[in-house]
């Protein structure tokens, strides 16, 4: 079984996926391929999804029963002792210092953070 998602692609890289797999949902493929059939068609989905980003879940022996790839997708696979997770990328590395997450104010709402102040008047 393979699942592809792919966002902002071209629609050539659309229409080609489309005579191997199904799409069920606009840039969602689902099929059952070979493992040549799924590399060869990962290769063709790098050379051609230029800016866009593709996700490939796959069947595989292993654990988890299952495989994945990305592709100029901010989450990575990591291998954690045999299972592969995804990582997130931390907040805290794209310029925020540990004062600014911390400041943030408590509610949802401005009227909340107004009458946290009043209070404290």
């Amino acid at each position: 079984m393979v699942v592809i998602v792919l966002t902002a692609c071209p629609l050539g890289l659309r229409g080609d996926l489309t005579r191997w797999l199904l799409e069920i949902s606009a840039g969602v493929f689902v099929g059952h391929v070979s493992a040549k059939v799924r590399d060869r068609l990962w290769e063709r989905i790098v050379d051609l999804v230029r800016d866009g980003r593709a996700i490939m879940v796959h069947s595989a022996r292993n654990e988890q029963h299952l495989g994945f790839r990305v592709h100029h997708a901010d989450w990575t696979p990591v291998d954690c002792d045999g299972l592969e997770l995804v990582q997130r990328p931390n907040s805290m590395s794209k310029g925020k210092t540990q004062t600014e997450s911390q400041s943030r104010r408590s509610g949802w709402s401005n009227a909340s953070k107004w009458r946290a102040a009043r209070r404290y008047q």
